[in-house]
Order: structure tokens, then C-alpha cells, then sequence
């Protein structure tokens, strides 16, 4: 039985947990992302993550690693991320190789996470789905055919990034009014902000926790989420017609506050397309898709590595 020191990095935090081939989670850690002290104090602490996994005892076989994108995939580069601004050129792959001996994966993150949802969660034997991530950004990975898509010269589908309304926030991809500037938890929190410029600046679980203490504000928030949640799935559904979506992120931990009302939009204004046919779920991994995806990303990159009879050392 092959594991994996498994490291989810999102825009506000890293978790981390060894994860066994057959999806079971041993252990689980996490610490903020950080993003403003820059990429060489985040791979230190990548390093102290992966040591204390050795100390404990654990067995490790390989390191997988999800991460927002743009990156390069194959090399580990990070390219320009707008919720990492100060990783730029940043190497996943080489220096966390020397170290500890082990052969390192990384992935787009939401396609990681729709590479486990496909192979362990409520997508699997479904050939066409696409799992879409909620979070302090928007991303999604898409499956067709049963094989995870990829853009030319393996690049990763930014649709998060998709126009929705072009009068809406400028976002660090250029375009105003992109699906992650309007539905995102950054998005939340920006909105609610510009509507009382004089309040202390709230987290989107905090509004979201506000709303169902009933505030007008925190429920005019969820309101407009849902209606740019539902035209982004909107659009997902009338371009790719899949079988089924899954949401995961951080704000879908308050979905009870705007899903429903996002899929009744859906299925009012997909109309050239069999929209009653795509499932629309809450990820069945819950909370540990990042990680159990970082894990996937290893194992599908290496699919018939035996496990080691020497595992991954200290330098």
C-alpha cells in the first residue's frame, strides 16, 4: 500500500495529511498560506510539514501537491497567480526532490481535486463532469471521456475567469466582471465592504455566518452569489452538458445560503441543452478533496510505482 504526503495549497490556507492509495487520510494539518511572505518561507515551511510526516513514522512513497494555477504541471513552476501575487517562478518540484528523495507531483488544484471526486467520490464511473471549487478564488476541473482535459501544451482551463457581467469588478486577470470577481469569497467580501465603507473589513464566513442570523446586508450578499454562482454553472452545463458537477471551496460550507436558489437559476435559463440530466452535488469528499486530490495527482502521475522498499529520508 503506497502513501502520499499530500499538500493542498489555496489562497488562504495549506493542508496537508498521508494519504493511503485507497483514499484514507492519516493524519491532517493545517497553516495559513501566507502568500505575502513570499514563495522561499512557504517551501520552508513545505519542509517542516513533510519532516514532521517522517518523524511520526509515517512511510512516504511520494510527495503530490495541488496549487492554484497558472502553472507548469510537468516542471512545478508557478506562473503568475493572482491569490499567490509573490510566487512567481516558484519551484514545487526541485529543491522538495533533493530534500527527501521522493518524486514530487503537482496539479492544478481543481484538477487534482476532480481527479479524486473521479476516482473516489461521487464522480466515479461517470465519464463527463467537472468539479468546480468555491473558494477565496474559482477553479474547475473538467473530465471528459473519463480522462481529465487538458488545453494546448497541457495548460489548465481558467474558468473561473469566464466574462459574466462586463460591468462588474476589475479583476488580476484584466477582465471586469469575471465569475471569480463576482462569486468567489474574495468577491463576498469585497462586495459587502464597498456597501458599508466605513465597517471593519468581514471574512466571508463571518458574513455568511451573519446571514443566517438574518442581517439584510449578509442576506443581500447571499442573494447575489447565488445569482452568479448559477449563471457560472449556467454556462459550465450549456457549453459542456455534463453528466454531473460537484462544488467544493470554503464557501461551500454556508451552501445552504445560496445553492438552491443557483440551481433553480440553472435550470430556468440553460435552455438549448438537457439540464435536467446534469446532477448538480456538493462534493463527496467534503473537506479533504484538496488533499486527497494532491494525493491523485501523485497516483495518476504514477500509476505503477511499486511502493518503496526505502522510503523517503531526511537530508
Amino acid at each position: 500500500m503506497r502513501h502520499i504526503a499530500s499538500i493542498d495549497i489555496g489562497g488562504t490556507k495549506i493542508a496537508a495529511g498521508v494519504v493511503r492509495e485507497d483514499g484514507q487520510v492519516e493524519g491532517r494539518v493545517e497553516i495559513p498560506t501566507q502568500p505575502e511572505a513570499g514563495f522561499p518561507s512557504a517551501l520552508a515551511r513545505l519542509k517542516q510539514i513533510i519532516r514532521c510526516m517522517l518523524d511520526q513514522g509515517h512511510s512516504l512513497d511520494g510527495i503530490g501537491i495541488g496549487c492554484p494555477g497558472p502553472l507548469d504541471s510537468l516542471t512545478g513552476i508557478i506562473g503568475d497567480i493572482g491569490t499567490l501575487p509573490t510566487w512567481q517562478d516558484g519551484d514545487l518540484v526541485t529543491d522538495l526532490e533533493q530534500e527527501f528523495g521522493l518524486s514530487v507531483a503537482v496539479e492544478n488544484d481543481a484538477d487534482a481535486a476532480a481527479l479524486a471526486e473521479h476516482s473516489w467520490g461521487c464522480a466515479t464511473g461517470i465519464s463527463n463532469y467537472i468539479y468546480v471549487t468555491l473558494s477565496t478564488g474559482i477553479g474547475a476541473g473538467i473530465i471528459l471521456g473519463g480522462k481529465l482535459y487538458r488545453g494546448v501544451e497541457g495548460s489548465h482551463p481558467e474558468v473561473g475567469h469566464q466574462l459574466i457581467d462586463p460591468s462588474g469588478p476589475l479583476c488580476y486577470c484584466k477582465l471586469r466582471g469575471c465569475w471569480e470577481s463576482l462569486a468567489s469569497g474574495v468577491a463576498v467580501e469585497a462586495w459587502v465592504q464597498e456597501q458599508r465603507p466605513l465597517g471593519l473589513p468581514l471574512r466571508a464566513h463571518e458574513i455568511c455566518e451573519l446571514a443566517r442570523q438574518g442581517d439584510p446586508l449578509a442576506l443581500r450578499a447571499m442573494e447575489r452569489l447565488s445569482l452568479y454562482v448559477g449563471l457560472g454553472l449556467a454556462n459550465l452545463i450549456t457549453i459542456f452538458s455534463p453528466d454531473l458537477i460537484s462544488l467544493g471551496g470554503g464557501l461551500m460550507s454556508s451552501s445552504d445560503l445560496f445553492l438552491d436558489s443557483a440551481i433553480t437559476l440553472v435550470q430556468q435559463v440553460c435552455t438549448q441543452v438537457p439540464v435536467h440530466k446534469t446532477r448538480i452535488v456538493p462534493t463527496a469528499l467534503r473537506a479533504d478533496i484538496g488533499i486527497l486530490g494532491a494525493a491523485q495527482c501523485w497516483l495518476h502521475r504514477h500509476p505503477s510505482i511499486e511502493p518503496s522498499v526505502q522510503h523517503g529520508t531526511l537530508a
